[in-house]
């Protein structure tokens, strides 16, 4: 694991390991492990403040550009069905805490109560998935989406308000997509690894086919970006997601 995945009481833990380890030694190995303790926190320190920044420099940038088409999207939601043009959720962030997560509406105004409906359609439970297989909903033609739905959807148009949670600090650009809470009620002890760290808008399954991954391979991809992530990881990501966002798999 590299230490900018480590959240802070770990840290502490293994700081106060080494400290139990080597500080009864003697004085120059005092020194070299508290040059050590120094150099660590500075990188971990260094490489927050990296990625919060790049997150505060493209989510402004991308709010005020895309702006008008912002203001497209909302008029051709409104005049589809009179609707509300977001649609927001409860998800869950870092360490489990939940924030307001907003998408575009893409889908009618009364979907929440429809998908209870569609319950056995879920591609993601098909005959051979365990119970972890199970977690999350996917539906390939869902009937609940309007006609601007798909194409926002296809575009992943619809994520773009959530750049509004990266400013604000609730999200990051790359990192775990944020789940729903009914879906962490039902994370093993190793799914709940993906709560280590800030969720964000597009990450190692977003690029790899989105939602034709399925959810122990979400899991997986999610903790192989915790165990190295980096900021030239989360730029390569970010370079990746561009295709991806365009052809479209793995997105309805």
């Amino acid at each position: 694991m590299t230490a900018p995945s480590l959240p802070p009481e770990e840290r502490r833990s293994v700081l106060d390991d080494l400290q139990r380890r080597y500080g009864a030694g003697s004085a120059t190995a005092r020194r070299r492990l508290r040059r050590k303790q120094v150099a660590w926190v500075l990188f971990v320190g260094g490489a927050k403040a990296v990625k919060r920044s790049l997150d505060i420099a493209v989510s402004l940038t991308a709010l005020l550009l895309l702006s008008p088409l912002f203001a497209v999207v909302a008029l051709c939601i409104r005049l589809t069905d009179g609707g509300p043009v977001l649609f927001w959720q409860v998800r869950v962030g870092k360490h489990g805490k939940t924030f307001r997560f907003p998408k575009f509406r893409s889908m009618v105004v009364n979907a929440e109560k429809l998908k209870e409906t569609l319950l056995a359609r879920n591609d993601h439970a098909g005959p051979s998935a365990d119970a972890r297989g199970q977690v999350t909903f996917k539906m390939k033609n869902d009937p609940r989406i309007t006609w601007i739905g798909r194409i926002i959807r296809k575009l992943s148009i619809d994520e773009l308000p959530q750049l509004w949670c990266v400013l604000k600090g609730e999200m990051t650009l790359v990192g775990p997509r944020p789940a729903l809470p009914r879906e962490v009620e039902k994370y093993s002890l190793a799914d709940r690894r993906r709560l280590d760290v800030t969720p964000g808008l597009t990450c190692f399954w977003q690029i790899e086919g989105r939602g034709d991954i399925p959810f122990p391979q979400q899991v997986e991809l999610d903790v192989k970006y915790i165990e190295s992530q980096n900021p030239w990881l989360d730029l390569v990501i970010l370079v990746r997601t561009v295709p991806a966002v365009l052809l479209g798999k793995g997105a309805y």
